[in-house]
Order: C-alpha cells, then sequence, then structure tokens
C-alpha cells in the first residue's frame, strides 16, 4: 500500500537526517535529489550530501516531470530532497524577471508546481510505493525585503500545504526533534 510523508522544518532543523531514518530498515530506496549547481558552495554542499548518504540507494537527479521518470525505477521506497529547491528550480525554468512578472503569471507558475507534485504522488500511488518528501518552512520569518523574496516564500507555502494535503504523514523536525502534526 503507498504511503504519501511529507517532513518540513527550517534550515538544519534535522528533517534531512530524520528523512533518511524513517528508511533506515531498507536499501531499496530512489533518491531523488532536486539540486543543481549553481556556484562552489553549491557544488560543495551537494558533493557533502551524495558521500552522507547510504551507497546502496539508487539515485535521480532532476526536478520536473518526475511522475515520469519514477517510473523507469523499481525501487519501493522514495525519498525526495527537497522540496523548495524543486520549486525553486522550476519556478526559474519559467521565468527569471519575477520583479515584473504579473500576478496571473506567478499564479500559474504556482499552479503548475503543485501539478508537478500531485502527477508525483498520483504516480506514486499508482505504482503502490512509498514516497518521503523534504521541504522547508520559509514562512516563519519577517517579510522578505525583495519582491521575488516575497513570491518564492509564498509559493512555497502554498505548494507545502497542497502537498500537505495529499500527505497521509505530515511531520515537523525542530532541533532534530519530530513532531507528528498529521496521520
Amino acid at each position: 500500500m503507498s504511503k504519501i510523508t511529507l517532513v518540513t522544518g527550517g534550515s538544519r532543523s534535522g528533517k534531512s537526517s530524520f528523512s533518511e531514518k524513517l528508511l533506515k530498515h531498507t536499501d531499496d530506496v530512489l533518491y531523488i535529489a532536486t539540486a543543481i549547481v549553481t556556484d562552489k558552495e553549491m557544488e560543495d554542499r551537494i558533493e557533502r550530501h551524495r558521500k552522507g548518504r547510504n551507497h546502496k540507494w539508487e539515485t535521480l537527479e532532476s526536478y520536473e516531470d518526475l511522475h515520469e521518470k519514477i517510473s523507469n525505477y523499481t525501487e519501493k521506497y522514495i525519498l525526495l530532497d527537497c522540496v523548495t529547491v524543486m520549486t525553486t528550480n522550476i519556478m526559474f525554468s519559467k521565468y527569471t524577471d519575477y520583479e515584473n512578472l504579473s500576478q496571473e503569471k506567478i499564479d500559474e507558475v504556482c499552479e503548475y508546481i503543485k501539478l508537478q507534485f500531485r502527477k508525483l504522488i498520483d504516480k506514486v500511488k499508482d505504482e503502490d510505493k512509498e514516497i518521503i518528501m523534504v521541504t522547508n518552512e520559509v514562512g516563519w520569518g519577517l517579510v522578505p525585503e525583495y519582491k521575488l523574496s516575497r513570491i518564492f516564500r509564498d509559493i512555497a507555502g502554498f505548494v507545502n500545504q497542497h502537498i500537505a494535503e495529499l500527505s497521509d504523514e505530515v511531520y515537523l523536525v525542530s532541533c532534530g526533534l519530530p513532531l507528528k502534526l498529521k496521520g
């Protein structure tokens, strides 16, 4: 039976470690890494993540049309890290000048991203797999100064709400401690 789990929390809250611990019982995992190299710091961060995860897990480095790509893998469990990085990558694959983008276009981007996750979740259910998705809770700070940051914060919040609604279980991780919110 399929299972959809969302794990959220702030930066360095322990959400990725918690998510990996949920799968410590198996090597039958497809790890979806959504980050792309944008600079040296990000390249180093990605390399640390590669070295730190279970080397028996299969890895897919991608962020769009994942519902099509997971059919090429037989693993029962999927760990997607992370939703907010995927959201950022999709946002910038659609537009780069968010400062001058209409609200209608921003809403279209948000709906497109939500659709990407709905299709992924539907495919996971169709293939009777389990997925854990890691995301960042970005809405607890001050209102960002720049329009792009406010747009990202809003889209990330709407996407997280959408995924949480579709999930069987939702956890909030703070200080390395998980709190079950749903399921």
